[in-house]
């Protein structure tokens, strides 16, 4: 009897822990499970899903609206990434697939057009259509450098300066009134020379001159009558084409001297009488450069030797030597009716330009010359 009995309380008891067991399991799996949850970072979180790529097409068309065949086409992205190029196809027309959506730019280029830059905004999945590409012919730019030769302007003065005549009769063919006259050339000094030894009033002037020292019988070694004149006239001429070749063409062309004389024309008159007076120991050269005058001191000192030989002399040395000082004061002389006075009666030539001014370290070095 006592053994029945405790068997049903035996068997509560059983039960009761049956029940504690299974709660302690759950409670151990419900921890592995949160074990679990904290080792995988918690729930999954999804991020934005990329833009899908669009493509872009269009046709290329050259000014006169026909299809324009193998021109490059290059797409640039907006993030200026790697760019890509097509050709256009037999009917102008260019793809470009799996292009990212935002903004892109098509540039073309070819050989003797112009670059023609289109931008436009692909949206995702869109298939761009461009609008047509249209050619323009390159813009070509020439640069012409026009270059004027100094002989040929130099030709062309000598032209002008041959027919300026004082009066309108006598010969000023030696005179610039331009501020920029080119440089003459050997060709054009001996030019100027001839023909100012020519004119016909250079010739009737030492055939004035003959008869005067004729009828004051100068150089009485020549005699009189006819062939006393003859001998007059071809000393006196032979003195001027002598002179003029020697001081206009011969030393001008070996050292390189302009023979002509530069007119002012501007400044205070004292400056300019002495700008006038140096004409015969200052001279421009052929460099532009103003520098001292020895083709024209040379030509006087030689062309008075050589007049000495024909002209009856008893001091040969003395007369060349009263010969040069006699005309190197007529070259100064000839730069102050120059300055002043003929330009006033010389009609053609004179007019070219505005007046000359010389260099301030060319007026000192003429003011440190006067006489």
């Amino acid at each position: 009897m006592s053994g029945r009995k405790t068997i049903p309380v035996g068997t509560r008891r059983f039960s009761k822990q049956n029940s504690f067991l299974g709660l302690g399991v759950a409670l151990v799996m419900l921890i592995c499970c949160a074990m679990a949850s904290a080792q995988t970072g918690g729930p999954i979180e999804r991020g934005p899903v990329a833009a899908k790529p669009g493509s872009v097409i269009g046709t290329v068309l050259d000014q006169s609206g026909a299809v324009s065949v193998g021109k490059v086409i290059r797409l640039t992205p907006q993030d200026n990434s790697d760019y890509r190029e097509v050709i256009t196809g037999d009917n102008g027309q260019f793809s470009f697939s799996n292009v990212p959506a935002g903004h892109f730019q098509l540039s073309v280029s070819s050989t003797g057009f112009g670059n023609e830059v289109y931008s436009g905004d692909l949206a995702p999945g869109q298939t761009f259509l461009a609008p047509p590409i249209v050619l323009s012919v390159a813009t070509v730019v020439t640069e012409v450098k026009v270059t004027v030769d100094s002989v040929e302007v130099a030709t062309e003065e000598i032209k002008l300066e041959e027919h300026q005549r004082a009066l309108g009769f006598i010969p000023n063919f030696y005179v610039s009134y331009r501020p920029d006259a080119a440089p003459l050339t050997t060709k054009l000094k001996y030019q100027l020379a001839w023909k100012s030894s020519t004119d016909v009033v250079t010739i009737g002037g030492a055939a004035f001159l003959a008869g005067l020292q004729q009828a004051g019988n100068e150089y009485s070694g020549f005699g009189q009558g006819a062939q006393g004149y003859a001998k007059r006239f071809g000393a006196v001429y032979g003195d001027v084409v002598a002179s003029t070749f020697l001081s206009g063409a011969v030393f001008p062309s070996l050292v390189k001297q302009d023979p002509r004389y530069f007119f002012r024309g501007t400044g205070s008159k004292k400056k300019r009488l002495l700008y006038a007076i140096s004409n015969s120991v200052m001279c421009k050269g052929d460099n532009g450069r103003w520098q001292v005058n020895y083709s024209n001191m040379a030509g006087v000192v030689s062309g008075a030797a050589l007049v000495s030989t024909y002209y009856p002399s008893q001091n040969q040395g003395l007369e060349i030597l009263e010969n040069s000082l006699i005309r190197m004061g007529e070259s100064s002389l000839a730069g102050v009716l120059q300055e002043f006075v003929l330009h006033k009666l010389t009609k053609v030539g004179h007019r070219q330009d505005a007046p000359l001014a010389p260099p301030p370290d060319t007026l000192s070095a003429a003011t440190s010359s006067k006489p």
